[in-house]
């Protein structure tokens, strides 16, 4: 999966308002980032380098195994494949927000 179909894919789960209210940043290291707005309604979901509230960093195999409910996200992150800068309440928020 590509970094644009990973980046329209998150448009749609976000829709218009997710209700985060904050900045959540994935980066991908090499293969870009996808910046999630969501502290301005309508949100706004880009590949932007900018700052963020949240930072998770991950490769995008192991996000796209976590999307798919193959890899759990508590279970990544004890692992070291899945590493957060910031507001760790945020990244314990997404799960139901992405998902709900």
């Amino acid at each position: 999966m590509s970094l644009q179909q990973i980046t329209e894919g998150m448009r749609e789960r976000v829709g218009e308002d997710c209700g985060l209210g904050a900045k959540v940043k994935w980066d991908f290291g090499d293969d870009g980032q996808v910046l999630l707005d969501a502290s301005q309604v309508p949100n706004v979901v880009s590949n932007d380098d900018g700052e963020a509230d949240c930072t998770l960093k991950i490769t995008m195999d192991d996000f796209m195994a976590m999307t798919a409910g193959e890899l759990d996200g508590t279970t990544a992150f004890m692992m070291g494949k899945l590493k957060i800068e910031g507001d760790m309440g945020i990244a314990m928020r997404l799960q139901s927000v992405l998902n709900g």
